[in-house]
């Protein structure tokens, strides 16, 4: 079987339009999303339905949960509070029900591994692990939480929120992240070292093929990363709808977060000079 996993649309519509019409051309028979399908851009409206309309899985992003229940994870910001009030505008209640409702973890057997999917992390939904953390922050993501569907140690673990992809291998198990649909970026960049920015900027997803629902190491398992153009031009034609236009414009065309003091700060944490990346 072949699983597509796509994660962090924030309500994108021309780049989850163009990952759904790639996924279709490669034979995948289930669709999990990892959350966020909505916040920054302005079409969560459409977005939601077509993840309803195409998942078969659909989990709980910290964005759908503070922007449909309301409930922040600190003080909000009069920002914050605008934001809530903007997307919660674009949302009916059954809208904001199913965002509230959606489960925060999911697993199954593929092929003998035990493949572990969350948003973030399998305590938190929010907590960003990014691939030059340390070993032991890697090896947390595999245990299980009260959070995870079981109490086993995860094979292969697959998460979102950090919007850009990448796979490490520890201790026999395989880490991934999907990257972003709508909104990836890259926290490792130099005006003299970059490649074209739409390396960068494509919607992103991963697919997991093999033996579905297996436990036994009998059948192959694979991991494809796949990187899809689409049209950010078309995207923002109707960006003046768009309450964060100034940061959404900045971050699909750039591919950067729109507070690189934050990116800075969580690579000072780990000891890192960004001066010298």
């Amino acid at each position: 079987m072949k699983i597509a996993i796509i994660s962090d649309i924030h309500s994108n519509l021309e780049a989850l339009k163009a990952t759904l019409r790639d996924i279709y051309t490669k034979d995948v028979e289930k669709i999990i999303c990892l959350g966020d399908i909505i916040a920054k851009g302005h079409h969560p409206k459409e977005c939601l339905q077509l993840v309803q309309e195409n998942c078969d899985i659909v989990l709980q992003g910290n964005c759908d949960k503070v922007f449909s229940t309301g409930v922040f994870y600190g003080t909000p910001t009069e920002q914050d509070k605008e934001r809530l009030v903007w997307n919660q505008s674009f949302l009916n209640d059954q809208d904001k029900e199913f965002l509230a409702t959606r489960p925060f973890s999911h697993e199954f057997y593929m092929s003998g591994s035990l493949v572990r999917l969350f948003h973030a992390t399998p305590i938190s939904d929010h907590t960003p692990v990014i691939a030059q953390d340390s070993l032991e922050t890697k090896y947390q993501m595999f245990l299980p939480s009260e959070n995870t569907s079981s109490q086993k140690t995860a094979d292969v673990v697959i998460y979102g929120h950090i919007h850009h992809q990448y796979m490490d291998l520890l201790y026999n198990k395989t880490i991934i992240n999907v990257g972003s649909v709508g909104n990836s970026f890259n926290v490792i960049r130099n005006p003299q070292k970059d490649s074209p920015v739409l390396e960068t900027t494509k919607a992103c997803y991963v697919i997991i093929e093999g033996d579905y629902g297996n436990t036994n190491y009998t059948q192959d398992i694979s991991f494809q990363f796949v990187k899809v153009p689409y049209s950010i031009d078309k995207e923002l034609e109707d960006i003046d709808k768009n309450l964060e236009k100034d940061n959404y414009l900045f971050e699909i065309r750039n591919g950067k977060y729109r507070n690189m003091q934050k990116i800075n700060d969580n690579f000072s944490r780990l000891g890192v000079d960004v001066s010298k990346i």
